[in-house]
């Protein structure tokens, strides 16, 4: 399983944390260190179900630059490639599927 992770974001290091004492060999990404592309961004959207403003953290101050409603899915992707900040955390990863760890019991699902 793949954890794009925030190692300052509690909820983050929280899943991690679930994942290890479930004994779940985990990569870890830290995306805001290793920024995403956005093919790795279209494929985590097509896992997890959801469009790319449904997983951006609506609260950063970068969100400014996406808050017009009529941008599109790629200009969408492009920003967070641009402010890897606006990625919610964590996502964890598998082969066919994804979830976002808020709260961090969610990934659970992928096991």
């Amino acid at each position: 399983m793949i954890l794009y992770h925030n190692p300052n974001c509690t909820k983050s290091r929280r899943t991690l944390a679930l994942l290890q004492e479930k004994g779940v060999a985990v990569s870890i990404i830290e995306y805001l260190k290793t920024p995403l592309t956005v093919v790795e961004l279209g494929t985590i959207a097509q896992k997890l179900g959801l469009e790319p403003r449904e997983f951006m953290r609506h609260g950063e101050s970068e969100y400014q630059h996406v808050a017009d409603e009529s941008l599109t899915r790629q200009a969408l992707l492009e920003a967070i490639v641009k402010y890897p900040n606006l990625l919610e955390r964590p996502i964890a990863v598998t082969d066919t599927k994804a979830a976002i760890g808020r709260p961090p019991e969610n990934v659970l699902a992928l096991l």
